[in-house]
């Protein structure tokens, strides 16, 4: 299982438009990818093509969230959606 930590860049943290442009990008995988708070357990983490799950992880500026996936292609899957995380799409 691929894993990557990503510190969230967005000043209004993972809410309303940052959340929406991550979910489209994960949800173009054929992957399931899950989303957690840094220290939580595994299985607490949610969906990442979700808004809601997004949402509701309450993810704010500088916080880390923990990315998983299983399958092909999921390194590099990880790895595009950690730049997503790490861009501050409120300042575009």
């Amino acid at each position: 299982m691929a894993e990557r930590t990503a510190t969230i860049a967005s000043k209004v943290g993972l809410h309303a438009r940052p959340a929406a442009i991550f979910a489209e990008a994960a949800g173009e995988y054929d992957l399931e990818i899950t989303i957690a708070a840094d220290g939580e357990p595994a299985d607490e983490a949610m969906d990442a093509s979700s808004v809601l799950s997004l949402m509701s992880l309450g993810a704010e500026q500088g916080d880390k969230v923990v990315l998983r996936a299983e399958g092909a292609g999921a390194d590099e899957a990880l790895d595009a959606l950690v730049r997503i995380l790490e861009t501050d799409h409120d300042a575009e």
